[in-house]
């Protein structure tokens, strides 16, 4: 008996045609632009997350799944929020600037959130909170109403945008690695793309 022979065509690689590997982060005009364009457009919910995803520089699946607790003391809009990182199950302290704060209770205060409400509730029948999906087509929306091409940017280029800025003023590595909750610095060091021999050095400099 002969053996089989499978003839069915090999399917082609997922990633065939695609750009991969890390999603550029926006610059600081871009956020401006960007950040002018939803303010004209009034969308308060779109306002308070594009702020708050640059801000806090969590990943999509921490930032979509925050609560109004997380951000807010009672009625107020904290300067700092904490979230458990769902990766790494560590917590993780950010900044909430003062315009991120204002949309923050522009937003809430127009939705009637309570404190246990997810931030950013689902639109969809059983999703209680915005989902990652969701929130990588509004990214990549954003960055194409600012003539970016969107196969170079993603969610993941919301949370490098405040690291890069911040590497590039101070060139402070552990302060990157903190803000970001990296449990291992060479993961700062990929996620910035900066040259390891560089970044160990700048390391060893802040430690001395």
């Amino acid at each position: 008996m002969k053996g089989f022979t499978n003839h069915s065509p090999a399917r082609p690689a997922w990633n065939l045609g695609k750009i991969v590997g890390q999603k550029a982060p926006l610059k600081l005009k871009e956020i401006w632009s960007v950040r002018v364009r939803l303010q004209l457009k009034g969308d308060k919910r779109q306002l308070a997350l594009f702020d708050l995803a640059i801000d806090s520089k969590l990943r999509a699946c921490d930032l979509v799944g925050l609560r109004v607790r997380d951000v807010a003391h009672g009625s107020h809009i904290g300067t700092r929020g904490c979230v458990i990182q769902r990766k790494t199950k560590h917590p993780v302290q950010f900044e909430i600037t003062q315009q991120t704060r204002e949309a923050l209770a522009t937003w809430i205060d127009s939705q009637k959130l309570g404190l246990d409400d997810h931030l950013f509730p689902g639109g969809q029948r059983g999703s209680p909170h915005l989902s990652t999906r969701q929130y990588a087509r509004l990214v990549k929306a954003w960055v194409s109403s600012i003539d970016l091409d969107p196969v170079n940017y993603g969610t993941h280029s919301m949370r490098r945008t405040k690291a890069s800025l911040i590497y590039q003023r101070t060139k402070n590595l552990r302060a990157v690695q903190l803000l970001l909750g990296h449990s291992k610095i060479e993961s700062t060091v990929r996620y910035l793309g900066v040259e390891v021999d560089d970044a160990l050095l700048l390391a060893e400099q802040t430690e001395a």
